[in-house]
This record gives C-alpha cells, sequence and structure tokens, in this order.
C-alpha cells in the first residue's frame, strides 16, 4: 500500500475573522487586555513614561518657560499654567500614542505575535486589545498630569469640561495609535519605531499651540499650525477647560480623527493578517 500524503489547510488571510461572531471578538479583546494588564503587572517598568512624562515636562515648561511666555501672554507664570496644561493634556494623547507601536514591534521579534496568529481568534482583536491597555497607560499619565498641575497652580473652574478635554484627547489618541500600530508591523525593529515617531511627534509637537500661541511664529509656520490637529485638539481642550471658543477647534479635531482611523485601521489590521 502506498502511503497517502496529506496537506494541512491553509486559512486565506481573514478568512477566520469572517467565521468569529462579534461575541467572540469582545471575548477574544477582553481577554488580551487581560492580558495586557497582567504583562504591566509583573513589568511595572514599563509604566514609568506614563508616570515620569507629565511631571517632568510639566515642571520644565512651567519654570523654565512660564515666565517670559507668560508675560507675552499677559498673565505672568500663573496664567501661563492656565494656558499650556489643556495643550499638554493633547501633548500626552500623541506623545504615549508610539508606545503601542514599539510595544507591538517587540511582540513580533519576540515571536507572541505569531503565537497569536496561529490562534483562532479574530486578528482585530490583538489590535484592539493593544489600543485599549494604551488608552489605560494614557489616562493614567492625564491624571498624574493633572495632579501636578493642580500643586503648579491650575485652577480647576470646569470639570465638565475637564473630562470632555480627556475624552476628546483620549479619541485622537485612539486614531493616532492606529497609525502607530502599522509602524509596529512594518517596521522591523522598536528602535525604527521609535526612531519614526520622534520624526513625527516633534513637529507636530512645536509646531503647534500647545506650548505657546502661534500669532508669533513665521506666517509660512502659522500655515502648518492650522492643519496641526494638535493644535485644534489643545485649542479645543483649552475652551473646555477655562472657557472660550470651542465648536470649531472640537469638530476639526473629531474630523481628523475619523480620518485617521478610516484610513489607518483597516490597513493596520491588513498589514497584520499578511505579515509573513
Amino acid at each position: 500500500m502506498s502511503a497517502v500524503t496529506t496537506t494541512p489547510a491553509v486559512t486565506a488571510p481573514g478568512t477566520a475573522d469572517a467565521r468569529i461572531p462579534l461575541r467572540g471578538h469582545l471575548r477574544h479583546t477582553g481577554a488580551l487586555i487581560r492580558r495586557n494588564l497582567l504583562w504591566i503587572r509583573q513589568d511595572p517598568e514599563s509604566m514609568f513614561d506614563a508616570l515620569l512624562m507629565p511631571v517632568v515636562f510639566t515642571l520644565l515648561f512651567v519654570y523654565v518657560f512660564g515666565g517670559s511666555i507668560g508675560q507675552a501672554l499677559g498673565g505672568g507664570q500663573e496664567g501661563y499654567v492656565q494656558y499650556v496644561i489643556p495643550g499638554m493634556i493633547a501633548m500626552m494623547s500623541m506623545t504615549l500614542s508610539q508606545g503601542v507601536g514599539t510595544g507591538f514591534s517587540q511582540d513580533f521579534n519576540s515571536g507572541v505575535m505569531d503565537r497569536f496568529r496561529s490562534l483562532p481568534i479574530g486578528r482585530g482583536s490583538v489590535l484592539f486589545a493593544k489600543i485599549s491597555v494604551e488608552l489605560v497607560r494614557m489616562l493614567f499619565a492625564t491624571a498624574v498630569l493633572m495632579v501636578v498641575a493642580v500643586l503648579v497652580g491650575f485652577h480647576i473652574t470646569h470639570w465638565a469640561g475637564l473630562f470632555a478635554a480627556v475624552g476628546l484627547s483620549a479619541v485622537f489618541a485612539s486614531s493616532i495609535m492606529w497609525v502607530f500600530l502599522t509602524l509596529g508591523v512594518i517596521l522591523k525593529s522598536a528602535q525604527s519605531v521609535q526612531a519614526m515617531g520622534f520624526l513625527v511627534l516633534f513637529p507636530l509637537q512645536f509646531g503647534s499651540s500647545i506650548f505657546a500661541p502661534t500669532q508669533s511664529m513665521p506666517g509660512w509656520l502659522q500655515a502648518f499650525t492650522d492643519y496641526n490637529p494638535l493644535s485644534t485638539l489643545a485649542d479645543a481642550a483649552r475652551g473646555l477647560m477655562i472657557g472660550g471658543p470651542v465648536a470649531h477647534d472640537l469638530w476639526i479635531t473629531l474630523g481628523w480623527s475619523v480620518a485617521i482611523t478610516a484610513v489607518a485601521a483597516p490597513y493596520a489590521v491588513y498589514k497584520f493578517r499578511t505579515k509573513s
């Protein structure tokens, strides 16, 4: 008798996801969120950036630049505190977002993602879980930021506006995380993701209204800040937290968030499914 050779069936990318109901995707996402939170519990050093970054940046900008920029604003250092803290909430949403990309790249290089992709789980669940845990880190960093802000003189007068500003920052951060997830898939190392993230973050953060008003900037730079989503996010957060116009910047920020997610999320899921 001749031996019969059987070849394992290969499932086409996306076929497994199509067979998993919504409840299954939610269950898988919840399990992966728990896995990621347990990993943070075992490696508490991974929270150092979320703990220390708000402290360092707040003290640096308030006490190094607050006097001079505050005088330009007409309110001294105390006036600058009221100006910069809402902007720093916007900054946290962008700065911590790159962590999801570096962590994703590390999981690929360690073989964890290969194990996930061999399991009968929704591929999108892996990405949604990463984003959910990174949002938890962002909210933790924002809480630390607000504690330091109160200690340096920030006055919370609109609690509802504060929560709305944090929520808006979380929406925008989740959209940016899809971009960094894509970088985590297509780049070969966490160092490459971090370097690329720096090239993206640096001009967006400092070419915005986060740390200083844009009126004194050169005309070409003002044109850039007008289209910079971090400027509209920071200005919307200021309007919500300390009063002022909100609607225009709010809708532009939400528009950016929807557009970035609509483009980056499907591409990130596709690259994750098809990565060899």
